[in-house]
C-alpha cells in the first residue's frame, strides 16, 4: 500500500508555468510507475503524462507534449510535473497515481490514487 500527496496546484495566467508534486508514503520501497491524470468539470478522468520505475520511459498525452514533463526522484519519493505554457484548457483537478505495473498508461491499472490538487489557467 502507498499513499499519495499532490502539491502545487494553484490558479496562473496563460502562458504561466506550475510544478505539481507527487509525495508518496508508505510501502515505497516497491517498485511503482507513477502517473499523473486530470479531470475537467463534467469531463472523464484522463491520462497526462506516465512515467516508469527508472524514469527511462515517459509518455505524454498529446495535448500537453513539449509543454509537460514528468520526472521523478525515487530517493524522495516524489514524482513531479512541470507544466509550462499553460492555457484555459489545462483547468482541471490533477491527480497522481501509482501502478504496480513497472510503466502503464492505462487508468484501470492504477490502483492507488492521491486527492488530487486543483489548477486554474485564465484567459
Amino acid at each position: 500500500q502507498v499513499q499519495l500527496v499532490e502539491s502545487g496546484g494553484d490558479s496562473v495566467l496563460a502562458g504561466g508555468s506550475l510544478r505539481l508534486s507527487c509525495a508518496a508514503s508508505g510501502r515505497t520501497s516497491r517498485t511503482y510507475g507513477m502517473g499523473w491524470f486530470r479531470q475537467a468539470p463534467g469531463k472523464e478522468r484522463k491520462i497526462v503524462a506516465a512515467i516508469n520505475w527508472t524514469g527511462g520511459n515517459t509518455y505524454y498525452a498529446d495535448s500537453v507534449k513539449g509543454r509537460f514533463t514528468i520526472s521523478r526522484d525515487n530517493a524522495k519519493s516524489t514524482v513531479y510535473l512541470q507544466m509550462n505554457s499553460l492555457k484555459p484548457e489545462d483547468t482541471a483537478v490533477y491527480y497522481c497515481a501509482a501502478t504496480e505495473q513497472f510503466f502503464s498508461v492505462v487508468l484501470v491499472d492504477y490502483a492507488y490514487w492521491g486527492q488530487g490538487t486543483q489548477v486554474t489557467v485564465s484567459s
